[in-house]
C-alpha cells in the first residue's frame, strides 16, 4: 500500500502533466496491494517472479513428458522399420521436428503471457502457427541422409545421457543453420567450428567422457551434421569456388605433357606393381569428390598418399622420404586431374573438425595436397629446368617433349607401340623443321622489306639534298659565216690540182 506522501507526489506529477491518475490502476494486478511495474505488465516484482516460476516449472514438466513420449514413438518406429523391409515409415527426423515445433510453440506461449500483446492477438498467432505446416514434412530426405541419421541414433544410444545431450545440440545446430542461409560461407564455417568446440568441451567437462570416446563422438557428429548440410555449404553460389575449379582443371590439361623426369619423380611405372599403385592413387584422389563428409575426403587423400609411398618404396627399394613424396603427389594430381579440386579443398578447410585437420597424418597429407595444387598453379619453365621458349611451345601445343626411343623399350613392349613412338618422333622432328623453315622465311621477308625501305629512304634523302634541275633545250648553232653579207663576193674555194712533173 502507498503512503499518503507517495500518493501526494504521484498526484502532483500527474497534475503537472495534465493526467488524471486513478490510484487503483497503479496497484499490482494480482491484488497484493503493492505497486505494479508497467514493464512487467502491471505485476509487482514478487508476483511476477512467482508467475514466471510457475510457468517455467510447467514448461519443464511438459518437455520431459514430451521427450519420453517421443522416445517411445521413436523406438516403436525403429522396431517396425527393422521388421518390415522396404516399408515407408515415419523417420526419426519427423519426430524431432514435431518435438521442436511443440517446444517452440510452448516457449512462444510463455513469452506471450508476459508481453504486451492482447489475448486475442496471441490466440490468433497460435492458431496460425498451429496451421503452418512443418517444413520437414515436404522435404524428401535422400537415402544416404536417412542411413546416416539411423547410424547416428544407434551410436548415441551407447552414450546414454551424454548421447541425448549430443543429439539435442545437433538438432539445435541444424535448426539454427537453416535460418542462416543468407550468411557468408566464412560465417557459416565459424558457426560450425564453434559448434565442434562447444560439443567437445561439454563432453569433456560436463559429462567427463574419456578423450578417445570424445574423438570418436566428434567424428560421428561431423558425419551427421555435414551429411545434412552438404548441399548447402559445398561449392555455394556465393563464392568463386567453381571458377577456381575450372581454372585449375584448365591449367592441369595444359600441363599434360609434363613427364616424371621433369619433376624428378622417383617412380618407375615400368614395374607392374608400381603401375598398379599409381592407378590406385589416382583412383583415390578422384574418389574424393564423391564423399560428403570432410573426414571421408581426408581418408581418400590419406589412402592416395600411402599408395604413393608404397610405389616409391618399391621403386627405390628403400623407405620414401618427404622430398620424394611431394613431386610424386604433384605428378599424380597432373595425371588424374581430380574434379572440383579447389572446392573439395575449401570444403575440408571450412568444415572439417579442427582437431583432425591440424594433427595426425590426415592433416599432414592434406597440407601436402594444398602445396601440390599451389605448385601447379605457379609452375613455370624454371621449375622444370626448361627454356622459356620450349615451355611456351609445350604449353601452346606446338610441340611436345621427345618420346622414348624404341631401343630403350623393355622386351615386353609390342612392336606396334615401338612403331608408333618412332612415327611420333619423326613427326615431331618434321614439325620442328617446318617451324624453323617458316621462321627463317619470315625473317628473310622482313629483311627484304627492311632493305627496300632503306634504299628508298636513301634515294629520297639524296634527291632532297641534291635536287635535279632540268634546263630548257638550246637552239641549233648557225654557220660561222651565216651573218657575213659579203659571202657572195668571195672567190670559190680552191680545188686540188694535179701537175705532171
Amino acid at each position: 500500500p502507498f503512503s499518503s506522501c507517495c500518493r501526494r507526489k504521484m498526484n502532483l506529477k500527474s497534475e503537472r502533466r495534465g493526467i488524471h491518475v486513478d490510484q487503483s490502476e497503479l496497484l499490482c494486478k494480482k491484488g497484493c496491494g503493492y505497486y505494479g511495474n508497467p514493464a512487467w505488465q502491471g505485476f509487482c516484482s514478487k508476483c511476477w517472479r512467482e508467475e514466471y516460476h510457475k510457468a517455467r516449472q510447467k514448461q519443464i514438466q511438459e518437455d520431459w513428458e514430451l521427450a519420453e513420449r517421443l522416445q517411445r514413438e521413436e523406438e516403436e518406429a525403429y522396431a517396425s522399420s527393422q521388421s518390415t523391409q522396404g516399408a515407408q515409415s515415419l523417420t526419426f527426423s519427423k519426430f524431432e521436428e514435431k518435438k521442436t515445433n511443440e517446444k517452440t510453440r510452448k516457449v512462444t506461449t510463455v513469452k506471450k503471457f508476459f508481453t504486451a500483446s492482447s489475448r486475442a492477438g496471441a490466440k490468433k498467432a497460435e492458431i496460425q502457427e498451429a496451421k503452418a505446416p512443418s517444413p520437414s514434412i515436404h522435404r524428401q530426405a535422400s537415402i544416404e541422409t536417412d542411413r546416416v541419421s539411423k547410424e547416428f541414433i544407434e551410436f548415441i544410444r551407447t552414450y546414454q545421457k551424454p548421447g541425448q545431450d549430443i543429439y539435442k545440440q545437433c538438432k539445435l545446430f541444424l535448426d539454427t543453420m537453416s535460418h542462416k542461409r543468407d550468411l557468408s560461407i566464412e560465417e557459416q564455417s565459424e558457426c560450425a567450428q564453434d559448434f565442434y568446440q562447444n560439443v567437445a568441451d561439454r563432453l569433456q567437462t560436463r559429462w567427463k567422457v574419456p578423450p578417445e570416446k570424445v574423438e570418436k563422438a566428434m567424428d560421428e557428429v561431423e558425419k551427421y551434421i555435414m551429411t545434412r548440410q552438404y548441399k548447402y555449404v559445398f561449392c555455394p553460389e556465393t563464392t568463386d569456388d567453381e571458377k577456381k575449379d575450372l581454372a585449375v582443371q584448365k591449367r592441369i590439361r595444359a600441363l599434360h605433357w609434363v613427364t616424371p623426369q621433369m619433376l624428378c619423380v622417383p617412380v618407375s611405372e615400368e614395374i607392374p606393381e608400381v603401375s598398379d599403385m599409381v592407378v590406385k592413387a589416382i583412383t583415390d584422389i578422384i574418389e574424393m569428390d564423391s564423399k560428403r563428409v570432410p573426414r571421408d575426403k581426408l581418408a581418400c587423400i590419406t589412402k592416395c598418399s600411402k599408395h604413393i609411398f608404397n610405389a616409391i618404396k618399391i621403386t627405390k627399394n628403400e623407405p620414401a622420404s618427404a622430398d620424394d613424396f611431394l613431386p610424386t603427389l604433384i605428378y599424380i594430381v597432373l595425371k588424374g586431374n581430380p574434379p572440383r579440386l579447389q572446392s573439395n579443398i575449401q570444403y575440408i578447410t571450412r568444415f572439417c573438425n579442427p582437431s583432425r585437420l591440424m594433427t595426425g597424418e590426415d592433416g599432414y597429407y592434406f597440407t601436402n595436397l594444398c602445396c601440390a595444387v599451389a605448385f601447379i598453379e605457379k609452375l613455370d619453365a624454371q621449375s622444370l629446368n626448361l627454356s622459356q621458349e620450349d615451355f611456351d611451345r609445350f604449353m601452346t601445343g606446338q610441340t611436345s617433349p621427345k618420346k622414348q626411343e624404341s631401343d630403350s623399350f623393355s622386351p615386353d613392349v609390342c612392336l606396334g607401340v615401338k612403331q608408333m613412338c618412332k612415327s611420333l618422333d619423326l613427326l615431331s622432328q618434321l614439325n620442328e623443321r617446318q617451324e624453323r623453315i617458316v621462321s627463317e622465311a619470315k625473317k628473310l621477308e622482313k629483311d627484304l622489306i627492311d632493305w627496300t625501305d632503306g634504299i628508298t629512304k636513301e634515294v629520297e634523302e639524296i634527291v632532297e639534298k641534291y635536287p635535279l634541275e632540268i634546263k630548257p633545250k638550246s637552239q641549233a648553232l648557225a654557220a660561222i659565216d651565216s651573218e657575213n653579207v659579203e659571202n657572195d663576193k668571195l672567190p670559190p674555194p680552191l680545188q686540188p690540182q694535179v701537175y705532171a712533173g
